[in-house]
């Protein structure tokens, strides 16, 4: 059996994909593929984040090209079946199929990992082609120049030693290793590679310059093709009758493509419909634990802004280079969300940069709560009094709070904005969202509540808050009332209490005062 050539492993792969109860038809990519197999353009390297996708996309490829199987049973029933090229290229090609996660047991040197896949592919040749003459100087490029044939290369996680550190002085000898199997083969009829970083700008000799790029900023071409669209998760939801399509946009949506499609993460959408429940599905492991080392390297000058993109607001700034393979470690605040957007935890578009979704902001709450933080992690460990404080109706203890965290030394919390006031109740209140539903500018009754706190538990308190500046607390309790924004609550709550919390700052006194009505 064969390790990378004409292997049947992707076809395995993908038909257990398509006996998912939520699979979505991504075969149209192929169209577009066809039509680089072999031109100039036949080099593609397409990066996204992970879980958005990719491998899916790698088996489909290599269960459609390859001669080894017989796929047209499952390809047949696919939207790429009403193509004109779809026949042409089905199960015509060598396929050499690989994926670079493969590492020694013992991990120890570059030459062992590179070593397993040479002698791969090598011991692959030898087995499909055994009347091939083999001299003894010949490398892989020698012996498949030497079968007269043509291949198709299909490489997962081309950038596995970059973005696991691996390797580091030997990575230089990985892009050699791609160029001399790849560049101006005769026998390459197209190869396709994806992964997380895109290809280093500068690497020596421009390795892999032969590669035509689409990266999750981008990409104006297969965007639609990672992560799930607009239309596919309403479709999916047709499927499931627990979960609403509007429950799945506020937990998973917030991704664009270049084009500005709007697309989901897949693994996420996915297991909350398995599930029949919303919550975080990212794992906290891997890329987010990398994320928070970047925040702690420049944590002076992002924490302002990842202050206000918890609460809920977007950051105006140009984001011009990407964060490649090979980089090291970034330097300023432009490639630390550089880093964050390639890795899907910030969403970017038209030159602003936005927490994602629900999802991606748990994230960021657990990294806000890091002592790296300094006084704003200090605020979220006692926003819990804040909580409790609004519940019993003691509101003394709450201006105490908002006093206490006005006066920090944190210039996004000293009102020099109108957004201000949202982020230091943003903060005040972060520990409510693990019990709590919490909402800005929530649609309830004739008007938008400014945050609106839903119980998850049966037994804890609903709640409105209402800010105002410069205005008596009665005038924030009267508009909470007469704007009816317990309307939204009425069937959660079951007749059961509501209170219309109004904190309100004057600018003169530099003081906060706060009332709470029950209602």
């Amino acid at each position: 059996m064969t390790m990378y050539l004409n292997t049947d492993r992707p076809l395995k792969n993908y038909k257990e994909l398509i006996n998912e109860k939520y699979f979505v038809d991504k075969s149209l990519i192929i169209k577009l593929l066809n039509e680089k197999i072999s031109t100039k353009s036949k080099y593609v390297c397409i990066t996204r984040p992970r879980r958005f996708g990719k491998s899916s996309v790698v088996d489909m490829l290599g269960a459609y090209y390859s001669k080894a199987v017989d796929s047209k049973n499952y390809f047949n029933e696919l939207k790429i079946s009403k193509v004109n090229s779809y026949k042409e290229h089905l199960n015509k090609y060598n396929v050499i199929n690989i994926s670079f996660n493969t590492i020694p047991d013992k991990n120890e040197t570059y030459d062992e990992y590179i070593g397993i896949i040479q002698n791969g592919i090598i011991d692959d040749i030898k087995t499909m082609y055994p009347d091939l003459e083999i001299k003894d100087f010949y490398n892989i490029s020698h012996m498949l120049s030497q079968t007269n044939d043509r291949f198709i290369f299909i490489f997962d996680e081309w950038d596995y030693i970059f973005t696991n550190n691996l390797f580091e002085e030997n990575q230089n000898d990985f892009l050699e290793f791609l160029r001399n199997l790849l560049k101006d083969q005769p026998y390459v009829a197209l190869c396709y590679m994806t992964g997380v970083l895109p290809i280093k700008k500068y690497s020596s000799g421009s390795a892999l310059n032969m590669f035509d790029e689409y990266t999750f900023l981008r990409d104006r071409i297969f965007g639609e093709f990672f992560g799930f669209t607009e239309d596919e998760v309403k479709n999916l939801c047709l499927i499931n009758s627990e979960l609403s399509f509007e429950e799945l946009e506020s937990w998973y949506n917030g991704y664009l493509t270049a084009l500005g499609i709007k697309v989901y993460n897949p693994r996420s959408v996915v297991k909350a419909l398995q599930n029949n429940h919303c919550e975080s599905y990212w794992t906290n492991t891997g890329a987010m634990d990398e994320v928070a080392e970047y925040l702690k390297y420049n944590t002076l000058d992002i924490r302002d802004d990842v202050i206000e993109m918890v609460s809920g607001q977007e950051i105006d700034i140009i984001i011009d280079e990407e964060f490649r393979a090979g980089q090291g470690a970034p330097r300023n605040k432009e490639e630390i969300y550089s880093a964050m957007i390639v890795l899907g935890f910030l969403s970017y578009y038209d030159g602003y940069l936005k927490i994602p979704n629900k999802e991606l902001m748990k994230e960021f709450e657990k990294a806000l709560k890091d002592e790296a933080f300094g006084y704003v992690s200090k605020i979220i460990e006692n926003s819990k009094r804040m909580l409790k404080a609004t519940v019993k109706g003691d509101t003394k203890v709450i201006e105490e709070i908002l006093h206490d965290i006005h006066n920090s030394e944190i210039p996004v919390l000293q009102y020099n904005d109108e957004n201000s006031l949202s982020c230091v109740l943003t903060l005040a209140y972060l520990s409510a969202r693990d019990t709590y539903r919490v909402e800005r500018e929530e649609k309830s009754g004739k008007g938008y509540a400014d945050f609106t706190f839903h119980p998850r538990r049966k037994n804890d308190v609903s709640f409105i808050v209402e800010l105002k500046k410069d205005e008596l607390p009665e005038v924030a309790i009267k508009q909470i009332i007469e704007k009816e924004y317990v309307e939204k609550f009425k069937k959660e709550n079951e007749g059961k209490k509501v209170l219309a919390v109004a904190i309100c700052y004057d600018s003169k006194s530099k003081e906060h005062e706060c009332k709470i009505k029950e209602i």
